[in-house]
């Protein structure tokens, strides 16, 4: 699935206290004997058969509700070329929603949903693997991991000291998932220079050209307007031909739908006399993308949504209502109505329906988004999910009321103690934006979500400590110059009961969740 989308996506959630944590979770697929994993002791036993039986481990870390992880189920994890492969490694599930599994994705350092990492018997990372990618080409990473992939610590340092890289090596450092490295070889605010390095070096060292380009792409499509990679005119033509020629757009399809305009961004600036023609090329390019028919139905729609967001390039960056052509909005209406009428794997629907629904608010189609997900609301296994999409949709279009009452809807009905802190810290987040002065509701929302935090063993690691986090820093904002002093006291009075009960490591976490300045990043 598209990552652009997968990010705009991120839903708000919790709901009543007393529903089972494991209540939706399954293994990824039933083809593969996924060993499920949520403590310490899991893991052991997983590498410990991986060591006896000369095996990697391929560790899989997901969200019942979440889009690109459903698109995995749909196109990778349920293939049998995927199932025959699985026979070579330790196939490892930790769902975000067990209990315990958030401290293990701390020690994985695996947040955003989903992270896919292949580590070798003796617990070294080979790889992060390209959710995004195409299927193919992430089994092609898979089968080189499998056959003795090296350490990808080694391969990046080996390749910044200028020794010779096999062309394997080189591949796997393209298609390494920097977006979900957290940090692990290099900081974030690192990775554009870094990448535009590595293409460098590529080139010199001979490598294969897909790749350099491939590593020219992400550079440019990780850059903030222009930080991280200066443009030339040799790069400038590198993508021309690239856009140009169908077969390379299709072998790097994922990083061209997921970084069209930051590409275009960092290539030419808005006043750019050559800005106009590199849109249109990329267009172009999109559009045979959309319509390749041997890309996945998400990878099709992403392609689509790209292409939106190239048309709203010139106008106004936040408008609810973009003025875009209309054989355009005829398309995004057709692609949505088609993908509904067709789509028969709950997994897919989860994955591009949720899509589609963002392609429409993006186009400026309103109506026709809320209509999509309120018709798929019972068709999905996570209708929570989609209920905070109808939520954010009514909040763009500035319907407060609305908004509220779907974030409530979604509140009540969403499952899991992570998947719930998180949906409650976007609820809590959502009323005091909306409705700031209802200090009743905030306080009753606030005072649930501690509850529920006391009754989760978790709810002080990893994205669960986030979503404390985010919702302390909300309360503590709200508050001001203490213009809800009362409410505040009666909540940490709550708060001091429940950082009395929790483990000793997390208690200084727990006592500043109410202090003026504690926050904490949002997770995919």
């Amino acid at each position: 699935m598209n990552r652009t989308i997968a990010i705009a996506l991120l839903g708000f959630a919790a709901a009543l206290g007393g529903r089972g944590a494991d209540a939706a979770v399954g293994p990824p697929s039933t083809n593969v004997a996924w060993q499920a994993a949520a403590a310490d002791a899991d893991i052991e036993r997983a590498f410990a058969r991986a060591r006896s039986e000369n095996k990697p481990v391929l560790l899989y870390w997901g969200a019942t509700w979440c889009p690109p992880c459903n698109q995995l189920k749909a196109t990778l994890f349920n293939r049998q070329d995927f199932a025959a492969l699985s026979r070579g490694f330790v196939a490892v599930h930790v769902d975000g929603d067990r209990p315990g599994a958030q401290k293990l994705g701390q020690r994985f350092k695996v947040s955003g949903y989903p992270t896919v990492v292949l580590f070798n018997a003796s617990g070294q990372e080979i790889t992060r693997l390209p959710g995004e990618a195409d299927a193919p080409q992430v089994l092609a990473l898979l089968q080189q991991g499998l056959a003795g992939g090296r350490p990808i610590k080694t391969v990046l340092s080996e390749a910044l000291a200028g020794k010779a890289l096999a062309a394997a090596d080189w591949r796997m450092l393209a298609f390494y998932s920097w977006d979900t490295d957290e940090g692990k070889l290099v900081p974030k605010a690192e990775v554009p220079s870094l990448l535009a390095r590595l293409a460098s070096a590529s080139a010199a060292a001979g490598a294969d050209a897909e790749v350099t380009t491939r590593l020219w792409l992400r550079a440019l499509a990780a850059s903030d307007d222009g930080k991280g990679v200066k443009a030339d005119d040799a790069l400038r033509q590198r993508v021309q031909r690239v856009l140009a020629d169908p077969a390379s757009a299709r072998a790097t399809m994922d990083v061209l739908s997921n970084g069209a305009t930051e590409i275009v961004q960092v290539l030419e600036d808005e006043l750019s006399p050559r800005r106009p023609a590199l849109v249109a090329s990329c267009d172009a390019a999109m559009k045979r993308l959309q319509a390749d028919a041997t890309l996945s139905r998400a990878d099709r729609l992403g392609a689509l949504v790209a292409r939106i967001n190239l048309a709203r390039l010139e106008g106004e960056r936040d408008a609810v209502h973009p003025k875009l052509p209309e054989p355009l909005l005829a398309e995004v209406r057709a692609f949505a109505a088609q993908a509904d009428r067709e789509i028969v794997d709950g997994y897919e629907r989860q994955a591009v329906i949720t899509s589609a629904a963002y392609a429409l608010g993006r186009a400026g189609l309103w109506a026709e988004s809320d209509a999509l997900l309120q018709g798929n609301l019972a068709k999905s296994h996570s209708p929570y999910y989609l209920m905070s999409q109808l939520g954010s949709n009514a909040r763009k279009q500035g319907r407060k009321d609305e908004a509220l009452r779907w974030y409530r809807e979604a509140f009540a009905k969403s499952e899991g103690p992570a998947t719930r802190l998180q949906w409650g810290s976007g609820y809590l987040s959502a009323l005091i934006e909306l409705a700031p002065q209802d200090a009743a509701r905030i306080e009753k929302v606030a005072g649930q979500l501690l509850r529920e935090a006391a009754a989760d063993a978790g709810a002080f690691e990893g994205r669960s400590a986030r979503s404390l986090a985010r919702a302390g820093s909300r309360l503590a904002a709200w508050n001001g110059e203490g213009r809800h002093a009362a409410v505040m006291r009666r909540l940490q009075r709550q708060l001091d009961g429940l950082c009395a009960k929790v483990e000793a490591g997390a208690r200084a976490d727990c006592a500043r969740l109410l202090a003026p300045g504690a926050g904490a990043k949002k997770d995919a």
